[in-house]
């Protein structure tokens, strides 16, 4: 008899090999796997009294907290499908999600509660709300009062299939409404099964969440440090000063983050230097960081520093960049320049670079193309969303978006978004490039390049720029800066200085934002982009 690839298998493993063994640390608690067992099946059977049964749609907006991680398995026991809320959205996005999604609880921390109240009465199917660390006035659901209430004894699981769907996960699009990514079991069992292998996971790591669980649940680590027994440490606000405290006081081993907040935790570390004793290793996806960023991490933090790929829609992870023993040896700066590219394919899954014809560019890293994927990890499709499934699922193949170079080793290279690339004067210009340089000015903290408009080259590069602490530079500095290390159509030709940059949840910059706001300043409108 075949044994489903269901996620609730994960949990089950942990309490009998690692029942007693502390699986979590949040605030000031501490849970073994044996009790956030029994919290999970406290947890099913009050959502089972509450209607829920297989099928039904589980919201959740939560930090990184104990109660969101029960909630994957206490929610999965039933057939359940969670609905990760990103916590950065507005009244109106809840809106539209909670009701599109067609969820019928919502869980919400007490700090984000204020978020629900606007839209509360407009909420077409959710029947009850309730309120992780509730206050006395608030009139919802106790979380902590209710759980009690029910049996901490086995649950009697629904009957699942591999090919049930697990997880609704809302992408922020950056037009129109969000869509639903659904993800099934099969998909976040085998994602699980390659990452804890490319990942290196094994009982002895600690895992800081840093990166928020509802981000496709947290690049999947609720269900691959469970499944090994590693211990995880929850953080509900991730300042540089707390992640930097945490990994020394809990001996942590192993965090996930982007580059911004990776890069604020390096300034941090600079005025607050510490040792850390243990082995750690951070893996880091989004755009590609230069290889002086890698170098900074690997020698001022003395952390291994791992770039990775994915999206929403592939599970997410599907490519790692480690140097390969079959590569001829290399400097260190060589090292460095491998360790910043999105990397090769993951096991079980294959990633290609095509043209607008469909057809592979060649394997120079130079020639310039798509990211298509295929594997384990594709989605079931967007809820409710059979046209966006369509334009997004072509041939068998999950067009990302996203493009890039391939080099004589596999390695693939993220040169930008196809709504980022810069087109000046008939050349495509990569921002991301450009920010790499940028990045190397001693003055600088962060940077984001966008296309401005221009009436001779139709647009070229303007940066974005928050500058370190105490530093001062001005606009003909930094252009200067990037014309001495670019090709001159390359070059940044306008400089905006801010204060700080707009971030989604899990710390990428919303370059969008930043460029229709420069476009309607300009009179120019939106961008238009294909």
């Amino acid at each position: 008899m075949n044994v489903p690839l269901v996620l609730p298998r994960f949990l089950d493993r942990a309490v009998a090999l690692y029942g007693d063994k502390e699986a979590a640390y949040c605030d000031d608690r501490v849970f073994t796997y044996r009790e956030i067992n029994e919290r999970v099946n406290r947890l099913s059977h009050g959502l089972q009294d509450l209607g829920i049964k297989k099928g039904d749609h589980v919201a959740y907006l939560a930090s990184n907290t104990v109660e969101m991680f029960e909630g994957f398995y206490g929610v999965y026991q039933l057939g359940g499908i969670m609905v990760p809320l990103n916590i950065r959205l507005k009244p109106e996005d809840y809106l539209f999600i909670l009701n599109h999604s067609e969820s019928k609880v919502l869980f919400v921390d007490q700090d984000l509660y204020d978020f629900i109240v606007p839209i509360k009465d407009r909420l077409e199917t959710v029947e009850h709300i309730i309120v992780h660390y509730k206050d006395k006035e608030t009139p919802e659901i106790d979380y902590d009062a209710w759980l009690e209430r029910y049996s901490a004894d086995a649950f009697n699981r629904a009957e699942l299939d591999e090919n049930d769907v697990c997880s609704l996960l809302y992408t922020s699009g950056t037009t129109g409404n969000p869509k639903g990514v659904m993800l099934t079991h099969r998909n976040n069992y085998l994602h699980a099964l390659s990452t804890m292998h490319h990942f290196r996971i094994t009982d002895r790591d600690v895992y800081l969440h840093v990166l928020p669980m509802f981000h496709v649940n947290g690049w999947g680590t609720p269900f691959s440090y469970t499944a090994n027994g590693a211990t995880h440490v929850f953080l509900r606000k991730a300042t540089p000063a707390a992640i930097h405290n945490l990994v020394k006081a809990r001996k942590v081993t192993v965090l996930n983050m982007a580059p911004t907040v990776l890069n604020a935790l390096l300034e941090h570390h600079a005025k607050n230097p510490v040792e850390f004793e243990q082995d750690v290793r951070t893996f880091i996806a989004g755009s590609a960081p230069p290889p002086a960023f890698v170098t900074r991490v690997e020698q001022e933090l003395g952390w291994e520093f791992i770039q990775i790929y994915g999206m929403t829609e592939c599970s997410p992870v599907s490519a790692i960049s480690r140097i390969r023993s079959s590569l001829p040896e290399l400097s260190p700066s060589e090292q460095a320049k491998v360790k910043a590219k999105a990397g090769y394919p993951m096991i079980g899954c294959e990633l290609k670079v095509v043209d607008e014809n469909g057809e592979e560019v060649a394997h120079n890293g130079k020639e310039i193309g798509e990211v298509v994927y295929r594997g384990h990890g594709t989605m079931l499709g967007y809820w409710k969303n059979e046209e966006a499934t369509m334009e997004t699922i072509r041939n068998g193949w999950l067009h990302t978006g996203d493009m890039a170079t391939i080099d004589e080793n596999g390695y693939i290279d993220i040169v930008d978004r196809k709504k980022d690339v810069i087109i000046s004067g008939g050349e495509n210009i990569s921002s991301i490039e450009v920010e790499g340089v940028l990045y190397e000015h001693p003055a600088i903290l962060e940077a984001a390049v966008i296309a401005a408009p221009h009436e001779k080259w139709g647009e070229t590069p303007h940066a974005i720029v928050v500058l370190k602490e105490n530093q001062h530079v001005t606009e003909e500095e930094i252009i200067k800066f990037s014309r001495e290390r670019l090709a001159h159509f390359k070059a940044v030709t306008g400089v905006t200085f801010v204060e700080e940059l707009p971030k989604t949840a899990s710390g990428k910059i919303q370059k969008v934002h930043l460029r229709n706001d420069h476009w309607k300043a300009q009179g120019k409108g939106e961008r238009l982009v294909n």
